[in-house]
């Protein structure tokens, strides 16, 4: 998919918008492909906490995760 933007003089602003572009234009045939494949794959819904995002594994079993400059974290499994 390809995001027309205008130019901005701060480059991580026309990031943060072709991102925010894509996800509003995802259908979730990536993400359902990758679990597929057996990878896991990471998100966060309206019911997500603000910081951590949810680990989904191709099994279904989800996890809290949350990640900083020394890795990923898993505070809590979510059912």
């Amino acid at each position: 998919m390809a995001t027309r933007l205008k130019p901005s003089a701060d480059p991580n602003t026309n990031l943060c918008r072709a991102i925010e572009a894509a996800a509003r234009d995802d259908d979730g045939t990536a993400a359902r492909e990758h679990l597929a494949a057996a990878f896991p794959i990471n998100y966060c819904d309206m019911d997500t906490p603000d910081d951590p995002v949810v680990k989904k594994y191709q099994e279904g079993r989800r996890e809290l995760v949350q990640f900083d400059a020394k890795g990923e974290h898993f505070p809590c499994a979510v059912a």
